[in-house]
């Protein structure tokens, strides 16, 4: 029988064999495979040690984001595989730059960071974005990247990982901004951003069950007649404070925060409740409301959308439903199912930023889409520019060959509207006819120009 000392020997190789198996597993659980720096999951471990560390010692941090400038058409000129070599290039300046104490990381995609407790920023950051910019060979091609650093101090800025690395990030987002190439660092007017930010984000998610956030309405104009046949639905935020918030104050954030389908969904139900009459009463067609590409990801919202439209009473063939090309480049499929069921119940699908993209015409060949929106960035010039008008023109004429309506959004100067009218576009919305208003503006001014007396309250 093997001796006790053997057996001991065997146990003891056996738990190393172990312990080393466990280290290798560890440690590629904490790498990024393309560079072989940490990733994320290790960074965001070793910045809070190195704060606690620092909490005891009394020692300054620096957290430097690194994020190369325009990496996208690097992906798209030369491949993802060329991008994934300047990556793992990068990676190892970064590496090579690294002093003792220092962690150096990958968050992800082209963005990098640097753990530090180097008290020189400036030199620092100038020293990182010359090393990002240094020139590289791909493919026997000459490649010069270029990169953008926030940074962000423990404990000057922050006292915690979570808003240290979120304050170097706004920095970061501010070079980026300003051009790119170039270092900022977090200060007072980021804080007060950020201060703003906070306080906004904690009142939009009052704001909707509160009954804030409201429609606001512009009409749609038959070219032909002059007629208000249609009205689009905005969101406008009626702050207590800031007063009248436009959507670009607020949506946002409250797609970053998951808040835009509760504010479509109050949104859509108000909307409706308002425009309802005015279609029972003839003084409209059809009532337009935006949805987020984020709601139409979900599979079941066409399912949601049909529900919640039956608990109006706005019939189905009144409603159209604006999606944008976005969406359908996302997920062609998913769009798909979602217009056929919303097509078979009656509700009219529009494309809106119509001739922006590449899938509009496909689109409409293949899809029940009944309506098309011209991009305002299309009518700017229209009148004016004779390519840009020949452009339009042929735009038109492609979609009334497909059987589908056209509205020009963003008409101002009657130049472009009597251009659009001539051209064949069915109808127009835009500030030369209306800004958009509230309910009760709308509902007068339809009112009025179909000599409709007002609806008065009933007396109790």
């Amino acid at each position: 029988m093997p001796r006790l000392a053997d057996r001991l020997t065997e146990f003891a190789a056996r738990v190393a064999e172990l312990e080393a198996e466990r280290e290798l597993t560890l440690r590629l659980a904490q790498t990024d495979s393309l560079t072989g720096l940490v990733n994320r999951g290790a960074f965001t471990s070793g910045l809070c040690e190195r704060l606690e560390a620092a909490r005891e010692s009394g020692a300054q941090v620096a957290l430097f984001i690194i994020d190369l400038d325009h990496f996208k058409n690097l992906n798209d000129t030369l491949g993802h595989h060329a991008g994934d070599q300047l990556l793992a290039e990068l990676g190892e300046r970064l590496r090579a730059e690294a002093r003792p104490g220092d962690l150096v990381a990958r968050l992800g995609g082209d963005e990098f960071a640097l753990i530090t407790n180097d008290t020189d920023i400036s030199v620092r950051a100038a020293r990182l974005i010359s090393l990002l910019t240094l020139p590289h060979t791909i493919y026997g091609r000459p490649v010069t990247p270029s990169g953008s650093v926030g940074v962000a101090l423990y404990p000057r800025d922050a006292q915690d990982a979570g808003d240290l690395q979120r304050f170097a990030d706004m920095a970061l987002y501010r070079a980026k901004t300003l051009g790119g190439r170039r270092c900022s660092v977090f200060d007072a007017d980021l804080r007060n951003e950020s201060l703003r930010r906070r306080t906004l984000e904690a009142e939009l998610r009052r704001a909707i069950p509160a009954g804030e956030i409201e429609p606001w309405f512009q009409p749609i104009i038959d070219s032909m007649t002059g007629r208000m046949v249609g009205v689009e639905v905005l969101a406008r935020w009626r702050h207590p404070d800031q007063g009248l918030l436009s959507p670009a104050a607020f949506v946002p954030m409250a797609e970053e925060l998951g808040l835009i389908k509760a504010i479509d969904e109050a949104i859509f139900e108000a909307a409706c409740a308002r425009a309802a009459p005015w279609v029972a009463d003839n003084l409209i067609e059809v009532v337009s409301c935006n949805v987020s590409p984020r709601d139409l990801l979900d599979p079941a919202f066409s399912r949601k959308l049909i529900q919640r439209l039956g608990q109006t009473a706005l019939p189905a063939t009144a409603l159209t439903v604006e999606i944008t090309e976005t969406f359908l480049l996302q997920d062609m499929a998913l769009a798909r199912r979602h217009i056929e069921r919303l097509a078979s119940r009656g509700v009219n699908v529009a494309l809106d930023d119509f001739g922006t993209g590449y899938s509009n015409l496909r689109a409409l060949m293949h899809l029940p889409i009944q309506t098309v929106k011209l991009d305002r960035s299309l009518i700017d010039d229209v009148g004016r520019d004779p390519r840009v008008s020949k452009l339009v023109a042929s735009m038109l004429h492609a979609a009334r060959s497909l059987g589908v309506r056209i509205i020009a959004e963003g008409v101002e100067h009657e130049a472009q509207a009597l251009f659009l009218r001539s051209a064949g576009c069915d109808r127009m919305q835009g500030y030369f006819f209306a800004r958009p208003m509230p309910a009760d503006e709308m509902e007068a001014i339809l009112r009025e120009a179909n000599g409709v007396m007002p609806k008065r309250a009933a007396v109790g």
